[in-house]
């Protein structure tokens, strides 16, 4: 289909299991090599005993012919408690210097939240500088910082609107996005126009896909125009050539070793 395209696997996909999850870091690691992958985004709930262990982690994600590809954080105060933004910038300090021991491996920080009484005017302000102000810190230590919005509970960033409110607000020399494809299309059809008004933002591409009524299916058995989709991100300026597959099916929350399996397996039908 493309050259030069990488595909990698998520870790939310076990992440979502909660307690019924009893593995650990390394556990992760041999189901996405035995996958296929060839790239992991790990998040900041399942980093467990590497959390400050870069080097050991390092060899671990060696030992699976793994790269880091990203690492995925979020907070409880959803980035958008302006009390809080001194320590969650603290954290996003932390995982930058975790970082740093990877080559070209980005920080993604999750969908900023209503979590708090207030005005939901004033919590996108809230978050943007919150964000610019972690694409700061990035920038100063040589670590890509790129926004991941979601359609889940009190995302902040749903519609279209959300969207546009967002990234007028956010320095793009500073604060890259992770575009990601289920999540777009929960909260509104255009994905396409806004994957290619906003391209020149985008640093790497999640893959999901939901049904007709929304609900999350199996790459390549719902809506999504995943061809379309890669061929727009991988046309972006400053796309670093990963695809990332998340999968949030009940598939998935039954088998997700199978699940991810089987999504690699589709993107091999399309040359990938």
């Amino acid at each position: 289909m493309m050259k030069d395209l990488h595909v990698g696997c998520q870790t939310f996909t076990w992440e979502m299991l909660g307690d019924r999850w009893k593995g650990d870091p390394d556990d992760l690691l041999k189901a996405i090599a035995r996958g296929g992958y060839s790239g992991i985004e790990i998040t900041d709930a399942m980093i467990g005993k590497y959390a400050d262990k870069p080097a050991e982690f390092a060899g671990a994600l060696n030992d699976n012919n793994l790269t880091l590809v990203s690492f995925a954080m979020g907070s409880k105060s959803g980035f958008t408690v302006k009390e809080e933004i001194n320590n969650d910038l603290k954290t996003v300090q932390r995982w930058i210097d975790f970082v740093k021991s990877f080559p070209k491996a980005m920080i993604s920080i999750g969908s900023a939240t209503v979590v708090s009484e207030g005005l939901r005017d004033d919590k996108f302000a809230i978050a943007a500088e919150f964000y610019n102000r972690a694409g700061e810190l990035g920038k100063n230590n040589g670590v890509d910082i790129a926004v991941h919005p979601s359609s889940h509970h009190n995302t902040l960033f749903f519609n279209r609107a959300d969207y546009d409110r967002l990234f007028s607000l956010l320095d793009k020399s500073l604060v890259g996005w992770v575009p990601d494809t289920g999540h777009i299309l929960r909260g509104h059809e255009d994905i396409l126009d806004t994957l290619s008004t906003y391209q020149d933002r985008i640093r790497y591409l999640h893959l999901k896909d939901i049904d007709a009524n929304g609900k999350w299916a199996m790459l390549g058995k719902g809506v999504c125009d995943t061809r379309a989709v890669i061929e727009i991100a991988a046309a972006a300026p400053s796309f670093n050539g990963w695809l990332i597959l998340e999968e949030e099916s009940d598939t998935a929350s039954a088998d997700p070793a199978t699940a991810v399996r089987d999504n690699r397996n589709t993107m091999r039908a399309y040359g990938l």
